[in-house]
């Protein structure tokens, strides 16, 4: 935790050894690369300076896009006094020397900028201890977190600060950092145009990873040294890709993956699978999803799609990695060529909602079975007919409870095999209408 704005000034060759991201801060908004919704002129920040008023925020963006950076930078810019703490080290007994210390300063006509990083990781209880200090003014709270607001903060604490979301560096704005890396160590990063650009997509949005990269290659290099792709792959060993199996990577590659399968593409299915394969995500998990893709937006319009995701989950449980992934990778494709339908999905919902709606209805008396003679005399069974034994194999009788009616809840699409079934109902419904049945 500190009041001050910048660091104590250290000696020249302890601070040349400072990790490069550290060396280059930005020292002031403007130079803030990457967010310029928020930190370039016109944005939402700069605004809220010239406007001479701040109020709480959260700071929402995945890792490596300037989020502590910005919340310093705007605490001296705004004339506030800093406070940094993090979530994952501090208590409530932090929390109260924390906001004690913003009342004292208060006392004394200035403003506590307090910065919380990680704010996801308290708990509902500690989240609740800062809305007393936001609404009287004690501090103005920023908080950061790489997680889904929405998901992990209290609706109270929401309704008290602004979310504003930070987005992942672009490649012009990584190549900004690299070239400002260059300028600071006085040499060329030495990689070829196609490592360079390679280095740049291995950062994967975020700032601080590209420029921990780069001097990565700068201590490898060896004098008049220039590495290609396969040279840099061989250096840094390649950065995983950022996906945490829990949050928010996961629920937004595996919703790209369900909605490419459902728009009938298997590129971007394919695409997506890999992604998630790549990530380390559970392939049993990818085969439970393709079943419920089979199941939900394909359906009778392919009966085969059921039967496939299924073989596909077992084969993978047969033969696990690697060999098993095919598998999984021939059944996603499969489905996101196939014909599509929700008729049964759709259906299926709308006989719940009835089923709620209507109570313990009894059904038909013809279709009661009446094992006693008391059953009998109510009149269960009576005038039900064999279907096997009427024209057509189809007595076309009323199966719904009579306060009901029948109903239509299953619309199957003119797709696939669906159309065979449609023809199916559609000669039913005749016969049903020729025979004078309701």
């Amino acid at each position: 935790m500190s009041d001050d704005l910048f660091a104590p000034k250290v000696p020249e060759e302890v601070a040349s050894r400072r990790p490069l991201a550290d060396r280059l801060r930005p020292k002031s908004l403007a130079e803030v690369t990457g967010q310029p919704h928020l930190t370039g002129p016109d944005g939402a920040l700069r605004r809220m300076i010239e406007a001479g008023s701040l109020g709480s925020m959260i700071f929402w963006g995945p890792p490596g896009t300037g989020k502590t950076t910005v919340a310093r930078l705007l605490s001296g810019e705004a004339g506030l006094a800093f406070e940094q703490i993090s979530a994952i080290f501090s208590g409530v007994a932090d929390l109260k020397k924390v906001f004690e210390a913003a009342r004292m300063r208060r006392m004394d006509g200035r403003q506590t900028l307090l910065f919380v990083d990680e704010i996801h990781r308290f708990n509902r209880a500690q989240q609740d201890s800062f809305l007393p200090v936001m609404e009287d003014g004690t501090v103005i709270l920023v908080g950061a977190t790489t997680e889904n607001p929405s998901f992990e903060l209290n609706a109270a604490l929401l309704s008290r600060a602004r979310v504003l979301t930070f987005l992942p560096h672009d490649e012009e704005s990584l190549e900004e950092l690299l070239k400002r890396a260059e300028e600071t160590e006085g040499r060329p990063l030495p990689l070829d145009e196609a490592a360079r650009a390679s280095l740049i997509r291995m950062a994967d949005g975020d700032g601080r990873a590209v420029l921990t990269l780069a001097e990565e290659v700068w201590r490898a290099a060896r004098e008049g040294e220039v590495f290609d792709t396969e040279g840099l792959i061989q250096i840094v060993q390649r950065r995983a890709p950022v996906y945490d199996k829990a949050q928010d990577g996961h629920y937004n590659l595996i919703s790209a993956l369900h909605k490419s399968v459902r728009g009938s593409d298997p590129d971007a299915a394919l695409y997506y699978l890999a992604r998630m394969f790549d990530a380390g995500e559970d392939p049993l998990y990818l085969g439970r999803r393709l079943v419920r893709m089979a199941v939900e937006d394909i359906g009778l319009a392919d009966p085969q799609a059921l039967v496939i995701a299924n073989a596909a989950k077992d084969a993978y449980d047969y033969l696990g990695s690697p060999e098993g992934e095919l598998a999984l990778a021939e059944a996603c494709v499969y489905l996101a060529t196939a014909p599509k339908s929700n008729g049964v999905y759709t259906a299926f919902k709308a006989a719940m909602r009835a089923a709620k709606e209507n109570g313990s209805l009894l059904p038909p008396k013809h279709i009661l079975n009446a094992p006693t003679k008391l059953m009998k005399g109510e009149g269960y069974g009576e005038g039900y007919r064999y279907d096997h034994d009427q024209p057509d194999a189809f007595s076309g009788q009323n199966y719904f409870p009579e306060k009901m009616g029948r109903q239509v809840f299953y619309d199957p699409p003119e797709r696939g095999f669906e159309r065979e079934i449609r023809k199916r109902l559609d000669w039913w419904a005749k016969l049903r209408k020729e025979r004078g049945e309701p």
